[in-house]
């Protein structure tokens, strides 16, 4: 990569990260608490953001954006519990950026959103990059990608303030070493809050969905 390749990236990323200040700003004039769940394809991202959906939409006034390479079928399974969603597509592009959701913003009441849930395109490289403005950042893993994954994917371990373990009801069928994974959770990412969890059984999601209240509570206040 030469230094011009790396100025252009670099000139992407500055201008990406004015917006999600904008992105920002306008959460905290509305009083909306964002957050941008991030996980690899099929580590059960949907699924943990349904359960957080079924859990909250009577605490909160609750809306989604979804995000996804093509097709509306993860928008379509947030609106159909009840709360507002739109879809962005990204015709190929391996993550949700700023200006991406900026552009989907108009398109919700956020003057009457307390919680607004952003799922990002699945991927463990790209989304690390890109800043959305969002309140927290949130990794769901899961149990069948492997234990090893916060030493190949350091980046994304290390920009968020939660992580979820689903699909923790299959450990007795993997090879999965727990302390193993999280030491490098904790090398990267020190005092992380973590959650082991099956969104398929509901284990471990109430101490989940306590955290995230107190969280959301302290800033909605």
């Amino acid at each position: 990569m030469g230094t011009r390749t790396i100025s252009i990236v670099e000139n992407i990323l500055d201008a990406n990260d004015r917006i999600a200040q904008t992105n920002r700003e306008l959460f905290d004039s509305t009083k909306t608490f964002a957050i941008n769940f991030m996980a690899s394809p099929g580590a059960g991202k949907t699924s943990v953001i349904l359960r957080t959906v079924q859990y909250l939409k009577d605490r909160y006034r609750m809306a989604g954006v979804d995000g996804d390479v093509a097709t509306t079928i993860d928008a379509d399974r947030m609106a159909a519990t009840g709360i507002p969603a739109v879809q962005i597509n990204t015709g190929g592009t391996c993550h949700l950026d700023a200006v991406m959701l900026s552009g989907a913003l108009p398109k919700l009441n956020l003057d009457e959103t307390d919680l607004l849930i952003i799922e990002n395109v699945g991927n463990l490289i790209c989304p690390a990059s890109f800043k959305l403005g969002s309140r927290l950042d949130v990794l769901i893993a899961s149990v069948p990608e492997g234990d090893d994954k916060p030493y190949k994917y350091p980046k994304m371990y290390r920009g968020v303030q939660a992580m979820l373990l689903n699909k923790v009801d299959l450990l007795p069928y993997f090879d999965f070493d727990m302390d193993y994974f999280r030491k490098g959770v904790e090398v990267l990412n020190p005092g992380l809050s973590f959650f082991p969890v099956s969104a398929k059984t509901g284990e471990g999601l109430d101490a989940y969905i306590e955290w995230l209240t107190e969280q959301a509570d302290s800033f909605l206040k």
